[in-house]
Order: C-alpha cells, then sequence, then structure tokens
C-alpha cells in the first residue's frame, strides 16, 4: 500500500522582490525544481530542489533530465523503509545533491501523510519551533545599515551580513551596522571573497571594535584547508565552512584537520542522509551547527525547518531564502516574526 508508484518533476520559478547580491555573484531569479513522490494508497509527499552550480555545479536542465532515472531508481520501495530509499539517493551525493534532498524529503512527507505526523516529529521532534536570522545581501553602507535596522526592529536578533568584496568598506558597513543594531549578533558571510590575509585582518579590526559577530562563514575558497586552520586560530570569532563542506566526507576532512569550529549544514548540498552523518559527527567532535539555505521558496525552506525543528542540532538558523522570493506560501510551518514553526 505504501510503495512508490510515480515520480514527478516540475520547475518553479520565483522572482527575487530585489536582487539578491554576494560577493561576486548577482541572483535575480531562483529556479527550482519541485519534486512529488506519489504512493500506491494516493498519498503524495513534496520536496524541492533548488540547485547552485557556484555551489554544486547543478545545472537546472541537467536535474530535470533525472526524472525518469529516479523514478526507476526507487519505483515500488515502501516509504516506510526510508533509509532504504535514503541509500539509493546517496549515488546522486556529487552529481545532484539538491535533487537527492528533494526525493529523500518527499519520502518522509509522504510517510507523514501516513502516519499522520509530520516530518520534524519523524526525525526525533527535539524542538517545536526554531529562531531564524535574516540576511542583509552587499549594498552601499547606508542601504545596508537601513535594512539591518529594519530587520532587526521586526524581531530578527540574529542577522547575516554579505560582505566579501572590498575589505576597507566591509569593516565600516560592519561598525556603522553595529552602531545601529548594538543589541543584535551577527553572522558574517565572506562567500569566499577573501583571501586568507584579508580575512584575518577584518576579523581582528571588527574585534577591535566591539562588533558582535558569532560566526565568520567561509571567509576564503572552498578547498584552502590550510588557508582555513591558519585563518581559524588567527581569528577571535569561529569560522564556520560552507561550500568547503558538501558531504559529510568534506566535513570529516575538514574537521580532522581542525579547519574549523562550526560546520553550515545546507540540505542542498548534502542531502538528509548525509546532513544526518554530519550531524552525528559534531556532537562526536564538539563543533558547532548552523544550517542554511539556497534559493528555496517555502516548500523547500519547510524541508529545513523540520529537519532543524526534529533534530534539534543547530544553534544558528539561516532560513529566510523564502522571505526573499515573490510566492505563494506553501510550507508546512509557520513564521511568527524569527520563530518558524513546523506543522503538520
Amino acid at each position: 500500500m505504501h510503495e512508490i508508484v510515480n515520480v514527478t518533476f516540475e520547475l518553479k520559478t520565483y522572482e527575487y522582490i530585489e536582487p539578491f547580491r554576494i560577493a561576486n555573484n548577482v541572483e535575480n531569479k531562483a529556479h527550482n525544481v519541485e519534486v512529488k513522490v506519489y504512493l500506491k494508497d494516493g498519498a503524495v509527499g513534496i520536496g524541492e530542489a533548488s540547485p547552485s552550480y557556484r555551489v554544486n555545479g547543478e545545472r537546472v536542465s541537467a536535474l530535470l533530465a533525472l526524472e525518469d532515472d529516479v523514478k526507476e531508481m526507487i519505483s515500488g520501495e515502501d516509504v516506510k523503509n526510508y533509509r532504504r530509499i535514503f541509500n539509493i539517493m546517496d549515488g546522486l551525493s556529487r552529481t545532484a545533491p539538491s535533487v537527492k534532498a528533494a526525493v529523500q524529503y518527499a519520502t518522509l512527507d509522504a510517510l507523514s501523510a501516513i502516519w499522520n505526523a509530520p516530518v520534524y516529529q519523524i526525525l526525533g521532534g527535539h524542538k517545536n519551533r526554531i529562531h531564524t536570522d535574516k540576511t542583509i545581501g552587499i549594498d552601499t553602507l547606508n542601504v545596508m545599515v537601513e535594512k539591518a535596522r529594519k530587520t532587526f526592529e521586526e524581531g530578527f536578533k540574529t542577522l547575516k551580513i554579505k560582505i566579501g568584496e572590498n575589505l576597507k568598506e566591509d569593516i565600516e558597513k560592519m561598525v556603522a551596522i553595529s552602531e545601529a543594531t548594538p543589541e543584535a549578533s551577527y553572522i558574517v558571510d565572506a562567500n569566499q571573497g577573501y583571501t586568507t590575509k584579508t580575512a584575518v585582518q577584518f576579523a581582528q579590526e571588527v574585534y577591535r571594535q566591539n562588533v558582535n559577530v558569532v560566526v565568520f562563514e567561509q571567509p576564503i575558497m572552498w578547498n584552502d584547508h590550510d588557508g582555513l586552520k591558519l585563518l581559524r586560530y588567527a581569528s577571535p570569532f569561529p569560522i564556520a565552512a560552507d561550500e568547503s563542506a558538501k558531504t559529510k566526507h568534506d566535513v570529516y576532512d575538514l574537521i580532522r584537520n581542525e579547519c574549523v569550529d562550526f560546520v553550515n549544514i545546507k540540505l542542498m548540498k548534502s542531502g538528509l542522509s548525509d546532513a544526518l552523518s554530519i550531524v552525528e559527527l559534531a556532537k562526536t567532535t564538539n563543533i558547532g551547527l548552523m544550517i542554511g539555505c539556497m534559493g528555496e521558496s517555502s516548500v523547500g525552506i519547510n524541508q529545513s525547518v523540520h529537519f532543524a525543528a526534529g533534530t534539534g542540532a543547530f544553534s544558528y538558523h539561516d532560513l529566510d531564502s523564502h522571505m526573499m522570493l515573490k510566492e505563494n506560501f506553501r510550507g508546512k510551518f509557520k513564521q511568527e516574526r524569527d520563530n518558524l514553526i513546523p506543522t503538520l
């Protein structure tokens, strides 16, 4: 009764409310793939893939072409045996990780319908709500300060600030934002925009200015493990890996080589199966975790809300992409200011 009988992929395009700028990249639209898993008894599970060529090397056209293959791979599988389906989809870990994530979540979403229990409870039910930050993209100093002030007043106590294009201007922006929102804390994300030297300069100067940075995320290139390790020991702020940390194997190498204090899990990079392994790695080695997003709509952010609440593993949550898109909300969660509350 609970066997998979069909899988469909559908392209969904969402416009950003305004252009979203990070270091050396600007996005105007999110091109996502909505995945539906159909069961013999009529239940349907929904997931979303939000591909990134910059991070994962994915192209939407290539992901859509996988529809028949994925259907063949998992048809006939019982969603109650979801770890079997997870293992099958692990074959896409390097080639199409966002599709892996979408199918794995859609499997749990279908199981949720069968059991009449929300996905976060299937994943452990550790928390019934989480708190997200909200991102301030790269812009002029005055615009970023005003957005930071407005966002803080809306109830977001942690702000994610994008930097990485100009060291001097970035320092000036962080000091000005801190002066405008002195009670806020900041996750600062350079998206690989710095060298090790400029990253150290940024961290030390901002620290001297008493800016409350709680995480300094991916300051340098993803494959520069030596640079990350050097930076980790020179920075007064905790260093997080994002683009460097895709699979559980990447995270194992980062931890073994003492490169990071935090890892930013994104389901679009790792899928649920590797994300669960990374959670256990972090617990074992006392490494901090945050959870982030790509360009997911509310359907995709839903996946991370349930994963984060279910595992209860994260110190920081950066689940705000749905707030940047023009869409009709369809997520299985409620939002109250910075509170994200998973629902059935």
